[in-house]
């Protein structure tokens, strides 16, 4: 019997870096804008005027103290509140493929690997570049990978999702080695003039070799125990862009063709339902809580993930136990489990277990146990 190990995890991290202050200084600026310029319409009744936000109400709303962006110039810009990413020619990489490249050279150099020992690319991820061709396959043009790849989406869950189809891959036999990278680029569907969620999303990319474990060292990486997924239809998270837009102008630049949500619904909603997951998940392995070593769960709400925890555990997490990276980069939708998966696994020992989890639209909830080899 073939089993998958982790061997190699990867992260590209944007340079360029905006903290809540900043944030909320160019989104109080347009406030100031908007209600000046519609000050006879507020007065008669006709246009609710819009309210500032806070760093503080930021932090306690969510954990998140800044974030990592493609471009910042264009978001702080209280004229334009969106990022200034230049469309390239057909002949140049695209964006999505650049920060995939250099995540998934990390995860190749961390297992001790090269691209002639990958059979396939997976680019799961939220929000795609575009249609096609697949930007996988562009990714393992550039990487010189000979072999099969495609594009996934399950939004938030899409690397958790892209890790279990890369194990049935290894397992089943069809390939030797698969990268699942998730290059978000979540600024670019965010509505930066909505004071509910303005602050929520930055951008990164992840990258995890998933291989056969006769083809690694022994006690390199990362046994794969098992996963599970989960999804129950709702629209409490959304985005409606998409190629069917141009076929109704009336939509054209509405808010629901960037991200939206119903923040305290999906907060009451999928907690409950993730800790189900996985106490599930661990029942079916014969695992019980007290046994994971750490939970690196998805990085949208510290609030929220402190809840689940407490669910799954029958008590407060420690920092140690369940990591917290959205402080720094923020809601990075797939990518945001596997950053912390990134950032906090190499104090495990030999035969410590963790869960990676990561939940979101759909819903959609993917949940993988592993153990430390």
């Amino acid at each position: 019997m073939i089993k998958a190990v982790i061997s190699g995890t990867g992260l590209y991290t944007p340079p360029a870096t905006i903290s809540n202050d900043e944030l909320v200084e160019a989104f109080n600026q347009y406030v100031e804008l908007f209600n000046a310029e519609n000050a006879d319409a507020i007065a008669s009744g006709d246009v609710t005027p819009l309210q500032p936000s806070s760093s503080s109400f930021i932090e306690k709303a969510s954990g998140i103290k800044r974030r990592h962006v493609i471009d910042k110039d264009g978001i702080l810009d209280p004229n334009r509140m969106k990022p200034y990413i230049p469309d390239r020619s057909n002949e140049e990489p695209s964006v999505q493929c650049d920060m995939a490249v250099t995540a998934c050279r990390e995860a190749l150099e961390q297992a001790g690997k090269s691209a002639e020992d990958v059979d396939a690319v997976i680019v799961a991820c939220s929000n795609l570049q575009r249609a096609y061709p697949a930007v996988s396959i562009e990714v393992q043009e550039a990487l010189g990978i000979d072999g099969f790849a495609y594009d996934m989406n399950v939004a938030c869950s899409s690397a958790t999702f892209g890790l279990q189809a890369a194990v049935n891959s290894v397992e089943n036999g069809s390939a030797r080695a698969v990268l699942v990278v998730s290059p978000e680029i979540c600024s670019g569907h965010l509505n930066f003039r909505d004071r509910d969620s303005h602050f929520i999303f930055g951008d990164a990319c992840t990258a995890i070799l998933v291989e056969r474990e006769e083809d690694t060292r022994e006690g390199q990486g990362f046994e794969i125990l098992g996963t599970s997924l989960k999804t129950k239809f709702s629209n409490n998270i959304r985005n409606n862009f998409g190629f069917l837009n141009r076929a109704d102008d009336s939509g054209v630049g509405k808010p629901d063709k960037l991200f939206v949500q119903q923040g305290r619904k999906v907060f009451k909603e999928v907690s409950p339902l993730v800790a189900e997951t996985i106490q599930k998940q661990l029942q079916s392995l014969s695992l019980a809580p007290d046994d994971l070593r750490r939970m690196w769960l998805h990085q949208a709400n510290l609030n929220m993930n402190q809840l689940i925890a407490r669910k799954v555990l029958g008590r407060d997490a420690t920092e140690e136990e369940a990591p917290v990276i959205l402080d720094e980069y923020a809601n990075t939708s797939s990518a945001g489990s596997i950053i912390a998966f990134h950032k906090n696994k190499d104090d495990l020992v030999s035969g410590e277990l963790g869960v990676i989890c990561s939940f979101g639209a759909g819903y959609s909830i993917g949940s993988v146990v592993v153990r430390r080899r």
